[in-house]
């Protein structure tokens, strides 16, 4: 009976738990949110038909440091005409957001607090990075990695990335 109980009780906690609603090939959750000027962001509208590079990052995190000169250089590569960069900072409290994406040295779309939209998204470790195509389809999730934060890995998502924007666009 006491194993009943709690198979009963763990199948009902599997089953209220979200999924992952932004795999690889699925529709990208919209969402709204403020951006650092305190304006309204409705995602995917402010796409515009772009295939945008989300990233989900905080000031804390060591391989969001090491990746954003490479998305620096994505951005350069194909231009805000042809793509649009999304910085969601989630899981970030205490980080000067403002600072870090006047750091960055290019345009992005920063969203201040979302904590939200990572969970919309499935979002479990930072960074997240996904692109989604211009239709509003998840066409890249970053996977997990082992490889310590710095060049190696960054190059890694960089290719990845860059390959997902090429097939977009």
């Amino acid at each position: 009976m006491r194993v009943t109980i709690v198979s009963i009780i763990l199948a009902a906690m599997i089953w209220s738990m979200p999924a992952l609603a932004a795999e690889q090939g699925d529709v990208a959750p919209k969402w709204q949110a403020l951006n650092l000027e305190g304006e309204t962001v409705s995602f995917p509208e402010v796409a515009e038909g772009r295939p945008t590079v989300l990233i989900f990052w905080a000031t804390w995190c060591p391989y969001c440091k090491a990746f954003m000169p490479y998305l620096k250089k994505i951005h350069e590569h194909y231009g805000s005409e042809r793509i649009l960069i999304v910085a969601v900072n989630a899981k970030d409290k205490d980080g000067d957001k403002d600072a870090y994406v006047d750091a960055l040295g290019f345009p992005v779309v920063a969203i201040r607090e979302g904590d939200a939209i990572a969970a919309d998204y499935g979002i479990r470790f930072i960074p997240g990075l996904m692109v989604v195509d211009g239709n509003g389809t998840v066409s890249y999730r970053r996977g997990s990695t082992e490889l310590p934060p710095g060049q190696t890995v960054a190059e890694l998502w960089s290719d990845q990335v860059r390959a997902a924007l090429d097939q977009a666009l």
